[in-house]
């Protein structure tokens, strides 16, 4: 990892705590320019939104598509609280992103959700993987502080 990615980690698991307080799953994604600038932070919205597509990177995803042009895009990475289910893989897939740093296994995010998980069980590594470029995914990272921001 930089020097600075266990850094943009904590603040992407500071965002989930925000999600959380306000009503939603604790997820919370960050934008991070080449030059270590942070260019834009989401969180979960599923619930407060009514939308079951309204994961921290998929509304990440949204807004930067919208603001930055390709070029920037590749040279950004992805914090995410959690590891990035496969629909969040692959707006980062098509987004162009190249880089991702998680907080949270989608194994740990299983057992803090006990029984009634809802989660797919394919790793981003699995879904980038299969695309035509390389993007670098590292993770899990600082699972026990991000454990915290669910009340873990």
């Amino acid at each position: 990892m930089r020097p600075d990615d266990l850094r943009h980690l904590r603040a992407a698991i500071e965002i989930s705590r925000a999600a959380r307080a306000h009503g939603n799953e604790p997820y919370g994604a960050l934008l991070v320019a080449a030059g270590g600038a942070v260019l834009l932070s989401a969180e979960n919205t599923q619930v407060t939104e009514r939308d079951c597509t309204g994961h921290a990177e998929l509304n990440l995803m949204r807004e930067a598509s919208r603001r930055f042009d390709a070029a920037t895009l590749a040279g950004c990475t992805v914090y995410a609280t959690g590891e990035p289910c496969p629909m969040c893989a692959g707006a980062l897939y098509w987004g162009g992103i190249r880089r991702v740093v998680y907080a949270l296994s989608v194994e740990s995010m299983i057992a803090l959700a006990g029984p009634n998980a809802d989660e797919i069980r394919l790793s981003c590594r699995e879904v980038l993987g299969r695309g035509g470029r390389e993007v670098e995914v590292l993770g899990p990272a600082l699972e026990d502080e991000a454990r915290r921001a669910f009340g873990a």
